[in-house]
């Protein structure tokens, strides 16, 4: 088996998955403004050898739940909420080797002062940056910007296809490799000839411009991309480096990642070339018997008016229109479509909003793993094993101690198995990941790299 690797997934913000967990009082997350409580995040995490924190984010209000925004501002359901990539440069300058993922909505940002802020994070973080494209699933995102609604969800990967071309090229063609000389002697910075304007007029997108930053040294960030529906499994077959998938049975996730490998081969990329991480909250201690005590103890602070405002936005669904053993209508939607599908699969065609709760026990849809430390491994090293997924995006439930618990229980367990790194490789983010600093040849964005001397 290949080794197990962890993000610690998380969002700049008071309440991110385990809806009500911040009312714990152990639990630190309310402190999300101050700039030691992420440096200190970001040390204990590389302290256990985590590949990286995978920062979510949102640009809108979840407020399809009632039709208005009242029960997410008082739940703090991803509300208040900053911007996710202020706290990389203070978090990257404590550690060494920590990777990055930052959700950022290609919908609602110009790609080309987009790409000069990855490639200004790429640099100051010595590699170590990494994107997850979204295109957002919330009309009020949309209406924040001045427009009725957002786009419907196909359409949206149609335009993400427009943007990435638009930044590869910004990215990867702009600058040649060899284009910074740093002559001092004939005060030659860097040589015009090798600097070239991009020029892109398609159906959403028109540049004329060079990218403003220099060659960074993994030049366009490591991919990653959350879309699970037939669209976005395209999508990500096509770009993505880093698949987010979420778990609902062993062999849901392993369809969806063979799928998801089976069209990047077709697309003329290898089955290796995409990493999948799956979502997983973990609840552990040192015997069983205390695990469970301890979930207990989390489970009495569970919002379940939250976790419902959270889940009709990324349904697309209103609960509060239906009582408990009311059937839901599951038409269409433009939210999350890959979440309803999930859904249906694990309560069937006709679920309530009872049976819904009934899943979300810690304030998410997220099933807990919920064992000791041993237990927990064996259910980590048999969805790796059997659903071939490659690591586990780790979402918070009460922290630190979430993260403490796996650092100083779980990792030691995985390591005499050797199934966890005991140290860090060297290099870039994608270095450590897939053993080369920069994207292969046979990926798309590759297409649009100036050759040497061209």
């Amino acid at each position: 088996m290949r080794p197990i690797h962890f993000n610690a997934f998380d969002m700049n913000c008071v309440g991110h998955i385990q809806h009500g967990l911040w009312a714990h009082p152990r639990d630190q997350s309310h402190r999300y403004h101050a700039i030691d409580y992420w440096t200190d995040y970001a040390k204990r995490l590389e302290a256990g050898l985590f590949d990286g924190i995978f920062l979510a984010d949102v640009v809108g209000i979840n407020d399809v739940y009632g039709g208005t925004a009242d029960a997410a501002i008082r739940g703090a359901v991803q509300v208040p909420v900053n911007d996710p990539m202020l706290l990389v440069p203070a978090m990257a300058a404590v550690t060494t080797h920590l990777g990055f993922g930052v959700t950022a909505n290609l919908t609602y940002e110009t790609p080309f002062l987009f790409a000069r802020r990855m490639s200004t994070l790429d640099h100051l973080t010595g590699g170590r940056i990494g994107w997850n494209i979204v295109t957002g699933y919330l009309d009020s995102a949309a209406r924040a910007i001045g427009l009725d609604a957002q786009a419907a969800h196909d359409d949206r990967y149609d335009l993400a296809d427009e943007y990435m071309e638009v930044v590869y090229r910004l990215w990867e063609e702009s600058w040649a490799d060899d284009a910074v000389i740093f002559d001092r002697d004939r005060h030659r910075y860097a040589d015009p000839a090798r600097v070239r304007p991009i020029h892109h007029a398609g159906k959403q997108y028109r540049i004329d411009a060079m990218h403003l930053s220099a060659p960074s040294p993994q030049r366009t960030p490591v991919l990653y991309q959350a879309g699970s529906s037939p669209r976005g499994r395209q999508f990500a077959a096509t770009h993505a480096e880093c698949v987010f998938v979420n778990g609902q049975k062993i062999e849901g996730v392993k369809a969806i990642v063979d799928d998801i490998r089976a069209r990047a081969v077709a697309g003329g990329r290898a089955a290796d070339d995409i990493k999948v991480f799956m979502g997983a909250t973990i609840v552990t201690a040192r015997t069983e018997a205390e695990a469970r005590e301890k979930f207990e103890d989390y489970r009495r602070y569970v919002s379940s008016e939250a976790a419902l405002v959270h889940a009709a936005a990324s349904l697309g669904i209103d609960f509060s229109r239906y009582d408990l053993d009311q059937p839901i209508e599951t038409g269409k939607s433009n939210a999350i479509v890959s979440n309803v599908e999930a859904v249906t699969r694990s309560a069937g065609p006709q679920w309530t909003t009872r049976k819904l709760l009934e899943q979300m026990v810690l304030g998410s849809r997220q099933a807990p793993m919920i064992g000791s430390a041993e237990q927990i491994a064996d259910q980590l090293i048999a969805w790796s094993r059997d659903a071939g997924i490659d690591g586990f995006n780790l979402s918070r439930t009460v922290v630190p101690e979430c993260f403490d618990d796996i650092i100083s229980l779980v990792v030691p367990i995985l390591q005499e198995r050797g199934l966890y790194k005991t140290h860090y490789a060297e290099g870039p983010l994608r270095q450590k990941l897939f053993g080369q600093p920069r994207l292969p040849a046979r990926h798309i964005a590759a297409g649009f790299r100036q050759q040497p001397g061209a």
